[in-house]
């Protein structure tokens, strides 16, 4: 599944293409993929088109489009507007198709082309045309993501909601996510105050996406690996220090992740013009059992823990 990393250079790659221009008109191929929309493809489609999107935001894996009536502030929640919210589940992609007319410099630079993704047409579920000739498709061979139209609610710090919006508002079906680390209006001495109060192993609490988001099996497998942390040790057993150089060590290889393009392991993940990630070439732990530890020699393992694999070195990341 798409983590931080890759969702936020998808965010990036959208941004451009997308922002300030209108919905000229949505087709909706397989309505499995509105399954959070209320009202179905009809209310999908006539809700959205011959509106404005204005920015494309961001939180942990969860992305969303700010349409023409958002506004920054309101006398009640109710009319704050509404955003396109997009979900990428397992294996979704957004695909952009750029026509002529399209003017932002940074776009016009982007090399469309068709990668080694979903099949452009079996794999297609929601095709989204805007002016100008840009055109959005909405790929997903396993159908867990999908797209809705949510109400914006106020966050409840006042701070913008995400990264890429200056808006205090959240669309209402995310309001549960916690910020992620990139986001600089996260509350991080709060964060490892709400960390050191859990008992549960440390890697269920980071992937918990209600108390930090966008951290998924691979980050975390890296970054428990570089603070030397074991991924069992009960969360309120460990130090302050600790825990905050774990999170510095997450937000440092989400941060190298993106410079790449993030991961892709496959041709479920790509960016919107087709392109895979090239972090799995800088990994120390994630997948690499049976091979030595980068820092020890010692052969890293892979263990199931809670339905996932974990990879680890247990000689340097040593249970307690």
């Amino acid at each position: 599944m798409p983590e931080l990393p890759e969702v936020e250079v998808v965010r990036r790659g959208l941004e451009p293409f997308v922002v300030g221009r209108v919905i000229e008109r949505v087709e909706v191929r397989e309505e499995r993929s509105l399954k959070r929309h209320a009202g179905g493809a009809e209310a999908f489609v006539r809700t959205l088109e011959g509106r404005e999107i204005r920015e494309v935001a961001r939180r942990g894996k969860f992305l969303w489009a700010p349409l023409s009536d958002a506004r920054r502030t309101t006398s009640s929640p109710s009319s704050i507007g509404e955003a396109l919210v997009m979900h990428l589940g397992m294996s979704g992609q957004l695909r952009v198709y750029a026509g002529e007319s399209t003017q932002s410099a940074q776009a016009s630079e982007l090399p469309l082309r068709e990668g080694p993704a979903s099949d452009p047409e079996r794999h297609l579920r929601i095709r989204v045309h805007m002016t100008g000739g840009t055109r959005i498709d909405f790929l997903d061979q396993r159908i867990f993501g999908g797209m809705h139209v949510s109400s914006l609610v106020p966050t409840p710090d006042g701070l913008a909601a995400g990264v890429g919006t200056d808006l205090p508002a959240i669309p209402e079906s995310a309001a549960h996510i916690a910020r992620d680390l990139l986001d600089p209006a996260l509350d991080e001495p709060g964060l490892i105050r709400r960390i050191r109060t859990r008992k549960s192993p440390i890697k269920a609490v980071i992937l918990d996406q209600g108390t930090v988001s966008g951290v998924g099996n691979i980050y975390a497998d890296e970054a428990l690996w570089e603070a030397r942390l074991h991924y069992a040790r009960p969360a309120s057993g460990i130090s302050s220090r600790k825990i905050r150089e774990l999170l510095t060590a997450c937000r440092g290889v989400m941060q190298r992740a993106l410079e790449v393009g993030g991961t892709s392991f496959d041709s479920l993940y790509v960016n919107v013009d087709g392109r895979s990630g090239y972090f799995a070439r800088s990994l120390n732990a994630y997948g690499k059992h049976g091979t030595p530890c980068p820092r020890c020699s010692r052969p890293l393992v892979r263990v199931q823990f809670q339905n996932r694999s974990s990879h680890y070195c247990p000689y340097c990341q040593r249970a307690r």
